[in-house]
């Protein structure tokens, strides 16, 4: 069944000749009576007359006539069906590791509800938008493991960013451990473009890697480095204990402290770039930036197939003026 939709003419200029058609059948109906010999007589009364109805039919062979002309016209503009075909290529991909902070702190309710689910959600959506990269998690507090090794299966990333929770990790921020992580999940890759999008709350206040030497490991393998600073200025609900009734935490107001200096050295050196998230919408426009900043680049080919439709107008044409020249010698031959 053919596509309408991707139907189009060649050469359209040609269907204006259309306009012919109309004013040719006007001048045919108007003369056709003089294309016969006429005979006077003064009276018919001693002849016998029987109408024919062959007679009244003789203007289908000026109408067969039109119609090929019609046809050839609208042939001469091409009329063809195309389809489309396309194929994407990936020629720089991207293999990105996300460094994710779980602290206890990531549980602070200035960003709703907390800190830490605020950026799952954010980091599902981040994922489903770069289906041509690889991505991995590393997730740190006071020490750092990987969670996910880089992969092309976004299902697995997905669902491992939704797991996270807090009390995976001993407590603290080991920063330049999560760093450190990301930079040794990326050093063996061969990916075109290698990018840490590294997530924190806090200070650097554990670990046995300096930020500093993880920055210039990074430095030195091309790996650039996007910081975000999560958490509100000013005060914050933090937990600060667990009811051991009920196992649930209680918060109390703190003051929110983010090492924000050594976050833009590690941006500034890396050639990334820093942010600072201080509630849900903001957060959300951090990695739409970083989507935008860092694009994989897509080679789109299109293959056009195109169904030509003017042989069988011309087919048509032919048969008209064929049916019309048999008429014209056969049945309305005593006519002509």
């Amino acid at each position: 069944m053919k596509n309408w939709s991707n139907f189009e003419f060649l050469n359209p200029e040609f269907l204006w000749l259309l306009i012919l058609i109309p004013l040719l059948a006007v001048w045919y109906f108007f003369v056709r009576k003089k294309d016969a010999a006429v005979l006077t007589v003064p009276s018919i009364k001693g002849f016998k007359t029987k109408s024919s109805i062959i007679s009244k039919l003789k203007p289908i062979l000026g109408l067969l006539r039109l119609l090929a002309l019609a046809a050839i016209i609208i042939a001469l503009a091409r009329p063809r069906n195309v389809s489309v075909s396309k194929k994407t290529k990936s020629n720089k991909g991207i293999d990105i590791v996300m460094a994710i902070d779980v602290s206890a702190s990531m549980l602070a309710r200035d960003l709703k509800p907390n800190r830490l689910e605020a950026l799952k959600k954010v980091a599902v959506d981040f994922v489903d938008r770069r289906p041509n990269d690889r991505i991995g998690i590393v997730v740190y507090a006071g020490e750092s493991f990987t969670q996910t090794p880089i992969t092309s299966d976004k299902g697995i990333v997905k669902r491992t960013i939704s797991s996270l929770q807090w009390g995976q990790l001993d407590g603290g921020t080991a920063i330049g451990m999560g760093l450190g992580s990301g930079v040794n999940r990326l050093k063996e890759s061969k990916a075109k473009s290698k990018v840490i999008i590294l997530l924190t709350d806090g200070v650097n206040n554990s670990g046995n890697i300096d930020p500093r030497t993880a920055t210039e490991l990074a430095k030195e393998l091309g790996i650039k480095v996007y910081t975000i600073g999560i958490g509100t200025n000013g005060m914050a609900d933090f937990p600060w204990s667990k009811d051991p009734r009920t196992g649930l935490l209680n918060f109390r107001k703190q003051q929110v402290e983010i090492d924000e200096a050594l976050l833009k050295d590690i941006a500034k050196e890396t050639n990334g770039k820093y942010f600072r998230a201080t509630d849900n919408e903001t957060l959300k426009e951090i990695y739409d930036e970083i989507d935008k900043l860092e694009k994989t680049k897509i080679e789109e080919f299109k293959y056009y197939n195109y169904q030509e439709m003017y042989r069988d107008l011309v087919f048509l044409a032919l048969g008209f003026l064929l049916l019309e020249f048999l008429l014209r010698n056969t049945l309305f031959k005593s006519f002509i």
